[in-house]
């Protein structure tokens, strides 16, 4: 195993957000409904994966960090399944249970290998519940030195400007995934990663990489941010900071599913910040990890070996 894959375990990240579970139905497709021109899928498999906020923190892990998840989940049996999951892989489930809510799942139906359907479940936490979470984010802080906020847009990351303001009077490093057209509330993180869409919604269109580069930089500023990584897909991802505009290149891949690419981008740098790994190293590490997970179905992971190697 190599010096990066050990030094990986010196990691301590609490993932924070939307917690979801990923449910995958798979069959085989052989005739048109007569009900309505709709494939009938007979179901053959099924499958649940850790979705969300929860799949973040299953890629921190699976690099090896010590890794905790602070989130919300329903009072039955997909939250239930989320925590039973959580224990396998030795995440430390921080999470509260809302009675009155439903786990939030994606539910997947994939026939001769294409998503045919998702259908979605979800439901937004009660206040009460909120602040509980609020108050187990301060008491958690001190065990670990990165935090990432993974905001899906759920409803469970209302206090997140309460969350940064604590965490960076405590030094820590604050990764935000961004959600929404308002990134005010994320003011004062250590880093966000938007993709293309996302920076659209906020900083407009642009129509050169100077024009973008000038936004960005802009956007940077005005939120007191330390990073900002703009991830774009086949383009790769450009960070940039005080000293510079950073770009790198994509790892040229057949693409599979881009599902989660995002997640697993998020929990490589933050693992490798926690082991105190350059920024730029860091960077490019979760670059790679990023184009080797789209080569994958669904919400997937990457391992050290694959990142690295055995004997790099």
């Amino acid at each position: 195993m190599s010096e990066t894959t050990i030094s990986l375990k010196t990691s301590r990240v609490l993932v924070v957000g939307d917690v979801m579970l990923d449910r995958y139905w798979f069959g085989e497709v052989n005739r048109i409904s007569p009900e309505a021109p709709v494939p009938v899928v007979r179901i053959e498999r099924r499958e649940d994966r850790l979705g969300g906020a929860a799949n973040v923190a299953r890629n921190a892990v699976a690099l090896g960090a010590h890794t905790g998840l602070l989130g919300v989940v329903g009072q039955d049996e997909a939250g239930d399944a989320v925590q039973r999951m959580l224990t396998e892989l030795n995440v430390n489930g921080h999470l509260s249970r809302d009675n009155s809510i439903s786990t939030i799942i994606k539910l997947r139906v994939i026939g001769r290998q294409q998503q045919l359907l998702r259908v979605d479940f979800e439901h937004p936490p009660t206040e009460t519940v909120l602040r509980d979470k609020l108050t187990r984010f301060n008491t958690l802080l001190p065990e670990y030195d990165v935090i990432v906020l993974s905001d899906y847009a759920k409803g469970s990351l209302v206090n997140v400007a309460e969350m940064i303001a604590a965490g960076r009077a405590l030094g820590k490093c604050i990764l935000v995934d961004p959600k929404g057209e308002d990134f005010s509330r994320y003011k004062g993180a250590s880093i966000l990663t938007p993709n293309k869409s996302e920076m659209r919604q906020v900083v407009g269109s642009w129509k050169t990489e100077e024009e973008l580069t000038a936004k960005a930089q802009q956007l940077r500023k005005t939120l007191e941010l330390e990073a900002l990584l703009l991830t774009r897909s086949e383009e790769g991802m450009t960070l940039y900071t005080d000293q510079a505009a950073l770009h790198i290149p994509t790892v040229a891949r057949e693409v599979y599913d881009v599902s989660g690419a995002g997640d697993t981008v998020i929990a490589t740098l933050a693992a490798m910040l926690g082991a105190g790994r350059p920024l730029a190293e860091a960077v490019s590490i979760a670059n790679r990890a990023g184009g080797i997970v789209v080569g994958k179905l669904g919400t997937a992971t990457v391992t050290s070996e694959e990142l690295f190697g055995k004997h790099p």
